[in-house]
């Protein structure tokens, strides 16, 4: 029996991080890593701090990673990605040219013989927030106003949507890195909690989005998980059919 991986979060080409290069290397030498082992990969959404696609224009870069991504899926080993509040705007690209399994919406799903409720978290996150928040997830979604950003020239709407994104990586790490903010306030947790009321038969709750590590028990039978980041944590959990670990990825003493 192989393994099965879970990340989130790389935001790769953060106009905000260092080094963007060596950190698509890092995640490409994890991949490789894993690929002998691995089962079945998922990404939890965020892995490009900014995506867009239009018909026939994606954003440049990423090569290494997407050709890894191929190679994954070329030997057999299903990568499902959940699109995330950075990268909600994929299409077919990553379905057609890599063999990814695209989910645009959170889905429950069994896993060796375990039940995975699992999403990104941004819809969830939102759904709990305010008005303004909700509006522009709204916005962001609507296929009207999609539309409309698609009828911009990319030469100018792909580097407003990388500003964009850097000024939100800024905002939400002005004051360090984000915290758990504890079971009652964090919003996950709190959606897992009633959505295990009518749905007891889920397992693991696992979401990318916070940018926490966060590994909590919510009865003997279930769990909640958050899945950190891929820019200095280098979270992954693995799950080989009984166990369910969480680890970080330190290239060169890491052992897969």
């Amino acid at each position: 029996m192989k393994n099965v991986y879970f990340i989130s979060d790389a935001h790769l080409g953060c106009r905000a991080l260092e080094h963007g290069r060596t950190h698509e290397r890092r995640l490409v030498n994890f991949l490789g890593a894993i690929k002998p082992k691995a089962e079945a990969v998922y990404i939890l959404g965020d892995l490009f701090d900014f995506w867009f696609e239009y018909k026939d224009v994606v954003p440049k870069g990423f090569t290494r990673v997407l050709g890894k991504i191929a190679e994954l899926t070329d030997s057999g080993v299903e990568v499902h990605f959940f699109v995330g509040n950075h990268d909600m705007w994929v299409t077919d690209y990553l379905h057609d040219e890599c063999g990814v399994v695209i989910h645009h919406e959170p889905c429950t799903l069994e896993i060796y013989n375990k039940v995975f409720f699992i999403a990104h978290g941004h819809l969830i996150d939102t759904a709990q927030g305010g008005f303004w928040e909700r509006m522009m997830m709204w916005l962001f979604r609507n296929q009207v106003m999609q539309s409309l950003a698609r009828s911009i020239h990319p030469h100018f709407f792909i580097p407003l949507g990388y500003k964009w994104a850097r000024h939100s990586h800024i905002h939400h790490h002005e004051n360090g890195d984000p915290v758990y903010r504890g079971e009652d306030n964090e919003r996950l947790v709190a959606f897992a909690k009633d959505y295990l009321v009518s749905h007891p038969e889920i397992n693991y709750f696992m979401f990318g989005h916070r940018h926490i590590d966060l590994d909590l028990a919510l009865s003997d039978e279930a769990r909640v998980m958050i899945l950190g980041q891929w820019y200095s944590l280098f979270t992954y959990v693995v799950f080989d059919g009984n166990e369910l670990v969480t680890n970080h990825f330190i290239e060169g003493e890491t052992k897969i």
